[in-house]
């Protein structure tokens, strides 16, 4: 399989590599600004350590969900490709999607025997294919407060509500095709959200930390666990 000597090459991983280091660097430095800002507003320490452990807890479910997707593209696209492109995005559905249309571009078909234009058809697709997400995200993302407010009407009690709302609305946009397409996936979101509004409920009685830390996690693997078993 000659294009997965090029997929797996030392200079891919080389270039690949140099892309996740600037994440990691990004990431970096926004927790050592966020710390910083922390302190000058009054925000203890305590309230800090308590967000660090619920957001590393909060993304254990969907980083364990990458994690699987990614051995599915790394069969096809190899390790370096795969690595960068889901430390970037994260979304294993649209990668494989993008990959696939690029490998049909470029005369083949996503999988072990495609050739090496196949190959860098897909990467480009899948590359330029998330451009418009990262250019609105860069050009845009500093205004949205001030959108944020003008649809608040300059009352700060609206913005939780705002943000809230738009949560819902996001999560809704990305949960809805799943739930009225009537297979397994119909009965992993329904059966999530049963098991997250049960805790949800449990907490708002107990009160309990782990309970609100842990959530989310319990709910996405016992909504995949009974889509297997149903």
């Amino acid at each position: 399989m000659e294009y997965l000597k090029i997929a797996n090459g030392f200079w891919l991983w080389v270039a690949c590599g140099l892309g996740v280091a600037w994440v990691v660097f990004q990431s970096v430095l926004f927790l050592i600004k966020s710390i910083k800002v922390s302190k000058e507003i009054g925000i203890t320490k305590t309230q800090v350590n308590s967000a660090v452990k619920t957001s590393i807890v909060a993304t254990i479910g969907p980083s364990l969900g990458v994690l699987v997707g990614m051995v599915a593209l790394l069969v096809s696209m190899g390790g370096p490709v795969s690595w960068f492109r889901l430390s970037y995005i994260g979304s294993v559905a649209y990668e494989m999607f993008a990959a696939e249309i690029g490998a049909q571009a470029g005369g083949g078909a996503l999988g072990a025997n495609m050739s090496a234009t196949a190959f860098a058809t897909g990467v480009w697709v899948m590359t330029l294919g998330a451009l418009g997400s990262i250019l609105i995200t860069a050009l845009f993302t500093d205004k949205m407060g001030k959108l944020e407010n003008i649809m608040a009407g300059g009352r700060k009690e609206m913005l939780p509500i705002i943000a809230g709302c738009a949560m819902c609305g996001t999560f809704s946009y990305l949960c809805m095709d799943r739930v009225f397409r009537f297979n397994s996936q119909t009965t992993a979101a329904l059966s999530g959200f049963i098991i997250m509004a049960v805790l949800n409920i449990w907490n708002k009685k107990l009160n309990k930390k782990w309970i609100r830390n842990w959530s989310f996690t319990i709910s996405m693997f016992a909504g995949m666990l009974i889509s297997i078993v149903a």
